[in-house]
Order: C-alpha cells, then sequence, then structure tokens
C-alpha cells in the first residue's frame, strides 16, 4: 500500500500552484494566450530559470521576471500614489503625533513610504508594502529620477542655476548632477535622482536662494496632475511595471 500512496503524493506536488501564464493574465500584463507565447519565445523567467509552458508557481515566493523586468507577484501587495500635503510627516507613526502619510491611506494591509518628503514639503509619494521595490527606487544606485517644482523669493541667475546643476558642496558631500531650469523668474523644476535629507531645500539655500515652497510632481514615470492635495489612489498596473522598468533600468536619464 504504501507503494502505491507515493505516486499520489507526487503528483499533487507537481500540480500545486498557480499556473505561470495565469498570473501573468491576473496582473494585466498579458492575456493568457499571449502569456504562454511569452514563455514559448523565452521572455519570461521564473527564479532565474526560463519559464516553462504549464509551470506552476508560488506568487507569494517565487521571483518572476518579463522581458528582463521583475514582476511582483504576491496576491496582497498594495501601491498607492498620494499626494501629500504640508504639515504631515513621511513617517508610519510619530511621537508628537502629527499626521502621518500612512494615516491618509487604508490601514489594511499595512503600508510604508517610499522615501520621504519633510513636512514642509509637498507632492506625490508612493505607499507600498512591496520591500523589494521599496529598496530599489530608494537606493541611488538604481537612480530613479524625481521631478520638484521649487518656489523661491526671486529670479534666479545663471551662474546659480548652473552651480546647482553640476552640483553644490552640502554636508554630505557634492550633489550630483542635476537637471535644472527657470519654468519663471523664482519657479525652478529640478530633477534629481539622490534622495539626501532636505536635499533640494540646502542645494538652494547653498546657493542663495532658500525654497519657499517645494512641490514633488514625478518620481520615475510616475505623475498625475490631476491628484489633489491629500487624495491618494491606487497605481495601474501599467504604473507599476513602468516603475519596475524604471529601476531595472540604470541608464536612468534625469
Amino acid at each position: 500500500m504504501i507503494g502505491l500512496r507515493r505516486p499520489s503524493f507526487v503528483a499533487q506536488e507537481q500540480i500545486s500552484g498557480e499556473k505561470l501564464q495565469k498570473v501573468l493574465a491576473r496582473l494585466g500584463i498579458a492575456s493568457r494566450r499571449s502569456a504562454e507565447v511569452m514563455i514559448s519565445e523565452g521572455r519570461v523567467l521564473v527564479n532565474n530559470k526560463k519559464a516553462e509552458l504549464g509551470q506552476r508557481i508560488d506568487p507569494a515566493r517565487d521571483h518572476v521576471v518579463v522581458d528582463g523586468v521583475h514582476v511582483g507577484t504576491k496576491p496582497d501587495l498594495v501601491y498607492y500614489l498620494l499626494y501629500k500635503p504640508t504639515d504631515v510627516v513621511s513617517t508610519a507613526s510619530d511621537p508628537h503625533n502629527r499626521p502621518t502619510v500612512v494615516g491618509m491611506v487604508p490601514s489594511t494591509p499595512r503600508v510604508f513610504p517610499v522615501g520621504r518628503l519633510d513636512r514642509e514639503s509637498e507632492g506625490l509619494l508612493v505607499l507600498t508594502n512591496d520591500g523589494d521595490m521599496t529598496y530599489r527606487l530608494t537606493h541611488p544606485s538604481f537612480g530613479v529620477p524625481k521631478e520638484y517644482y521649487v518656489f523661491v523669493s526671486q529670479e534666479v541667475p545663471r551662474s546659480a542655476l548652473r552651480a546647482l546643476r553640476e552640483g553644490v558642496e552640502i554636508e554630505e558631500g557634492i550633489t550630483a548632477p542635476a537637471k535644472v531650469s527657470q519654468v519663471e523668474p523664482g519657479l525652478l523644476k529640478i530633477i534629481i535622482h539622490e534622495g539626501r535629507n532636505r536635499q533640494i531645500r540646502r542645494m538652494c539655500e547653498k546657493v542663495g536662494y532658500p525654497v519657499n515652497r517645494l512641490i514633488r510632481t514625478r518620481i520615475g514615470p510616475i505623475s498625475d496632475r490631476k491628484l489633489s492635495s491629500g487624495e491618494w489612489r491606487e497605481l495601474t498596473t501599467k504604473e507599476i511595471r513602468d516603475l519596475e522598468r524604471a529601476i531595472t533600468n540604470k541608464k536612468n536619464v534625469i
């Protein structure tokens, strides 16, 4: 009897999990049929190996890459885009009982802000429970650009703009090159890929033009001009993939 049970147990192990093409379709990456074609063409990797047609995966554990871009397959992952107002802190909790960004989105599942905006600043912030994406979005080696509109009290001369572009000396060292333009007198658009504490405020102060108002308007490829202060929404499947693609592309251009 023992010899008869063993094949049944093995067969059950082999059919456990969810079909890969079904997972890709559920995530909106492709229809099941198109996913099968992608798998056949060798465009899908599971745990760094070429996927096979009919392969089953554990979405909570297996690492899936499509066309070189990591795909988050865990069913409980959520991604929110929030327009952070001023006077709200970018933490999960605050010892001074100030309002936090985490308190502005659903409480379950528990999420955390990706990077920070200082309390006086406003604009776009991603919150998620995807720890892998959080690490890669915030680590400077991945070079994901972030765009800001920066209001100062007066027109900034070319010499100061040039200094901001080339890098200025702050406490941690010289800042990396930035893309800086003056939209109108006293309004700058600055794009950086670093994330030092209060970096843009310190850069502008260093060249003699303290910031009056700072708004983050883009994170990598993600922007939303319709989102009002205090509002949030879920990222679309396409936006999540675009973010993953921006992280994967080490040649991000600011």
